[in-house]
């Protein structure tokens, strides 16, 4: 079984390049680009997406844009 979920992940400067930090879950899509336009005064990057997670295996996949804002690297589905 699978559902929609909506996450926020904020980068950090790390050696080498950016690096991902604590994972934010959000209750939906408008509340995903809130949590991350707050974040993003505190983060060089910050993207939200809606993600749909297999809910035996906790596998993320299909990821969808919602917002970003500073540097922020490709994420790999």
């Amino acid at each position: 079984m699978s559902s929609e979920k909506f996450i926020i992940i904020p980068y950090k400067k790390g050696r080498g390049g950016l690096v991902p930090g604590e994972l934010r879950q959000a209750s939906n899509a408008a509340s995903a680009e809130r949590i991350a336009t707050a974040m993003s005064e505190r983060h060089p990057g910050v993207a939200a997406y809606s993600v749909i997670v297999d809910t035996d295996t906790g596998d993320m996949t299909s990821p969808n844009l919602i917002i970003a804002f500073g540097d922020v690297p490709p994420l790999q589905d």
